[in-house]
């Protein structure tokens, strides 16, 4: 095998099998069980080993993880000492956080400062990606997507479930009294997400209701959200 496995395979293999566990790993990695247990099981098939036998309560190295476990932690250590000569002791935590502009303004920006709040040494550098394009596995530590989680290559967790709820002006309300009373109105629309208007109309029964509507669409969730309010989202 001429190229080494991911540095992330490798620091939760270092962990689980200095603590014997899946889970003290991932809360020592700020991951959970089931990431830790992914990534020994991608570093195994990448190795073609065994590193650890799993039982029931309790996990055991296997002879050649008994075996590769020093020379990793002494990986490890190096790496640690030579960022520590060349940056200094203790080197700027730092994390890449890329997500869309409306989720940075109206999700992220209050838990931010929260976290600053209990974190202030860590900094948290936030990129905007409106397109799907836009996101990938590489250039960020942590994207905040929008979709059913249906992305290889990526760790995921649940942020929530949503709730789809169109919203409109009080003038354009007072002549809306049920969802068929949309035809011939104004739609907002932001092009690249997997739900919208048409998932909406769908769900309320009048599947192709869309057909006999107007149509406005912006290029981010931001700007519907920012129209006169004279159209309905």
């Amino acid at each position: 095998m001429n190229v080494l496995p991911p540095i992330l395979w490798m620091q939760a293999f270092e962990a689980a099998a200095r603590t014997l566990s899946f889970t003290r790993a991932g809360h020592e990695l700020g991951v959970t069980q089931s990431a830790i247990s992914q990534r020994i099981r991608l570093l195994e098939d990448r190795l073609g080993q065994a590193l650890f036998v799993r039982y029931p309560r309790s996990l055991a190295l296997t002879p050649a993880g008994q075996a590769w476990l020093p020379s990793v932690q002494e990986a490890f250590s190096r790496l640690w000492e030579g960022t520590a000569e060349v940056f200094g002791a203790r080197p700027e935590a730092s994390v890449t956080l890329r997500a869309t502009p409306v989720m940075q303004q109206i999700w992220l920006a209050p838990r931010l400062v929260a976290f600053h709040a209990r974190h202030p040494d860590i900094v948290v550098h936030v990129v905007s990606a409106i397109w799907q394009e836009d996101f990938s596995a590489e250039g960020a530590d942590i994207e905040i997507r929008y979709g059913l989680g249906h992305w290889e290559g990526v760790e995921r967790l649940s942020l929530g479930r949503e709730t789809m709820l169109p919203v409109c002006s009080p003038d354009v309300a007072r002549r809306l009294h049920t969802p068929s009373d949309l035809a011939g109105e104004t739609l907002l629309h932001a092009p690249g997400f997997a739900v919208g208007w048409s998932a909406w109309l769908e769900e309320a029964g009048i599947d192709g209701l869309e057909k006999q509507c107007l149509a406005l669409s912006c290029d981010s969730q931001i700007m519907t959200l920012t129209l006169p309010p004279r159209e309905v989202e």
